[in-house]
């Protein structure tokens, strides 16, 4: 209404929050250069919240209105309180909303650990929402990376994909891989918009990485079903093998993904190798 002093008590509000953040405070990367502006910059902001910088830009303004479910994410971004959240949303001239419920830590079904022990010579995980990696046998770490090192909140396969040196160099197919990865993860994101962690997940390899900053902009989606992938191992060698992803019929946001090969083809002896190799090399875990 005329004379509402609200919309730029919003933008004051915001800028003053996000002054008192650093990089490193959101989980960025910090280059380690004095900035010119003390906080988090408009545009690191509206990338963590999925959003674009113009829009966050004009929001600061106060020349746009805020969704509660934008304000709810800006909340998480900003690392505001309850009470610092419901002042938002009071500036922004919405209700204040719950809460939303934090979705329960998924673990790997019981059933689907049990037929990943009995994958010896078969590469096989478990793959939750926003490509968690829930589980894994031995055979998925010898063939990718030694996922029990990993800290868990990072077992994350397109986080790993894009920052883990040695996912990037056994993808002998790396950006038709990736590319086919963030079309599934902007999928997902579409089917859960409230999903913090998903939102968290994105900003942070927009931020992180170029490639996927241009190809989550591409706005091409894609299922996680089946194809083929060529990965390049120091011990197996050269691999051609065929992945499918076998949805669980307890819980559909869990999936077990195996990668196998023809019988006959140098691929196939190839996994044997690394059966062999892999028995020490990385426990099972998740």
């Amino acid at each position: 209404m005329s004379g509402d002093k609200r919309p730029h008590e919003l933008g004051a509000f915001l800028k003053a929050r996000r002054s008192e953040l650093s990089p490193r405070t959101v989980g960025l990367p910090d280059p380690g250069v004095k900035r010119r502006v003390k906080g988090l910059r408009r545009e690191e902001v509206a990338l963590l919240a999925s959003i674009s910088t113009d829009y966050y830009t004009r929001l600061e303004q106060g020349r746009r209105q805020a969704s509660g479910p934008v304000l709810d994410t800006l909340a998480q971004v900003l690392h505001l309180d309850d009470e610092e959240r419901a002042y938002l949303f009071e500036l922004a001239g919405r209700t204040t909303a719950a809460r939303p419920r934090k979705q329960s830590a998924q673990k790997a079904q019981p059933q689907l650990r049990r037929v990943l022990d009995e994958l010896t010579t078969t590469p096989g995980m478990v793959l939750g929402r926003r490509m968690d990696i829930l589980a894994w046998n031995p055979m998925a770490a010898a063939l990718l990376v030694d996922f029990s090192a990993v800290e868990e909140k990072r077992r994350n396969y397109i986080w790993l994909l894009f920052t883990d040196p040695m996912m990037k160099s056994v993808h002998a197919e790396w950006e038709k891989t990736a590319r086919s990865c963030v079309a599934m993860l902007r999928k997902e994101a579409g089917r859960n918009p409230q999903d913090q962690r998903m939102a968290q997940l994105i900003g942070e390899l927009s931020m992180r990485d170029e490639d996927f900053r241009r190809w989550w902009g591409d706005h091409r989606v894609a299922s996680l079903g089946r194809g083929s992938k060529v990965l390049r191992h120091p011990v197996a060698g050269e691999l051609t093998l065929d992945w499918d992803a076998l949805a669980c019929a307890t819980d559909p946001d869990q999936q077990l993904v195996v990668w196998t090969a023809e019988p006959g083809t140098p691929s196939h002896d190839g996994l044997r190798i690394l059966a062999s190799w892999s028995t020490a090399s990385s426990p099972a875990g998740g």
